[in-house]
């Protein structure tokens, strides 16, 4: 058994990953992702991923986990800023359908259409109204997409206050991460309840048979991101696609010349590591 560093938030009494542990199942996990991508490419599957939670859950490293490993052009991420004048006259899903997957793709929302349950209706970015409409329309709303044959999962990132907490202070203390702190996400603490009561009503309403919720607990982000991506891989009923052996091929030598020699005299960076 791997020795463990033990870290405790908020009652958590589980004992935190080591390095090696973390990146031996990772990698494992990649692979299958990767091998999750030939199978969407060849069977031509649509699959849209949203990523839900409070600033600080661990949203972003959860998605580079997913996708360090694999081709952009078939794990797609979109993270919208704040919308436009423009897309403030649009109909509110407008924005995001733009960006759904064709055939063969993978769409990553880093957070979605459901900000208008959480920020934007707690800081007061929408009215009452429009948040009521939303939450009345978006289950028929996936349910089109389902019917449409998109594979909708929704991860929703669960940190604890204390965790938060952390977090925030590190991003404040840390010139490589205070570009983390968006407007938005130190007013998020002094709200935290009424973010929670924000994401109660959400999964009361939005929580369906046809696009569930599923809820990671994320105080620890080696676990959340194994947990997530694990949880991704038994929802879609992808298939290993054989392959034939790969060779390398030798180098022609027919036209061969010293093209080293043809670098001489160009500028070069010069190398101070």
């Amino acid at each position: 058994m791997a020795k463990t560093r033990s870290t405790k938030h908020d009652g958590d009494t589980r004992d935190k990953l080591e390095r090696k542990v973390y990146e031996q199942a990772l990698r494992s996990l990649q692979v299958k992702l990767c091998e999750l991508q030939e199978w969407v490419k060849q069977s031509g599957e649509r699959v849209i991923v949203v990523f839900e939670g409070r600033d600080g859950a661990g949203k972003g490293g959860t998605i580079r986990a997913i996708t360090e490993r694999v081709s952009p052009r078939v794990y797609r991420v979109v993270a919208l800023p704040a919308p436009s004048d423009r897309e403030k006259s649009q109909i509110y899903m407008q924005r995001y359908i733009e960006h759904f997957p064709a055939a063969g793709e993978i769409t990553i929302f880093d957070r979605s259409w459901y900000n208008r349950a959480g920020v934007e209706y707690v800081m007061g970015f929408c009215t009452k109204e429009e948040y009521r409409r939303f939450l009345e329309l978006c289950p028929q709303i996936e349910k089109y997409i389902a019917d449409a044959g998109i594979r909708l999962i929704k991860f929703w990132l669960e940190v604890s206050n204390k965790e938060q907490e952390r977090r925030f202070v590190a991003r404040i203390r840390d010139p490589l991460r205070q570009w983390k702190l968006s407007p938005t996400d130190l007013p998020s603490r002094e709200r935290w309840y009424d973010y929670s009561r924000a994401r109660d009503q959400m999964l009361e309403i939005t929580d369906t048979d046809t696009a569930p919720w599923y809820i990671v607990r994320s105080d620890d982000k080696k676990r959340a991101r194994l947990n997530c991506i694990a949880q991704l891989l038994s929802l879609i009923p992808y298939k290993k696609i054989p392959h034939k052996r790969i060779s390398l091929r030798k180098r022609r030598t027919k036209g061969a010349y010293d093209d080293q020699a043809t670098l001489e005299g160009r500028r070069f960076a010069p190398e101070k590591y």
